[in-house]
């Protein structure tokens, strides 16, 4: 899997988070994965246990159950885990959603082409 630079100083990111929090977006206009409560959400939508979520993000099965032990407190992991986590869990069909407060939803499916 590539690995993902961070676009800032990780020194700076708990108060990028914060920002995030209100915003509901990163610093690229993308909605991020904050809370460990949306990170439980978001794998229960897809039935996805955490050792597969884990797998698909290469990440340890370890990482996911401490993000998820955060609660609704804001993700203290990389940037680079969190990006991972997120990515499996959209691959999966999973959008994420911070209009105010962190939520989850499934993608509607794309349109067909008949």
């Amino acid at each position: 899997m590539r690995r993902l630079s961070a676009p800032m100083n990780l020194l700076y990111y708990p108060l990028l988070v914060a920002v995030n929090r209100q915003l509901g977006k990163n610093n690229t206009g993308v909605v991020m994965l904050t809370t460990g409560n949306q990170l439980r959400a978001a794998r229960g939508l897809v039935a996805m246990d955490q050792m597969k979520l884990a797998q698909l993000a290469n990440v340890s099965a370890n990482t996911v159950r401490a993000m998820e032990g955060k609660g609704a407190s804001t993700l203290t992991s990389g940037l680079d885990t969190i990006r991972a986590v997120q990515a499996a869990l959209e691959a999966a069909g999973v959008e994420f959603l911070n209009h105010g407060r962190p939520g989850v939803r499934l993608r509607d499916p794309a349109p067909s082409q008949s």
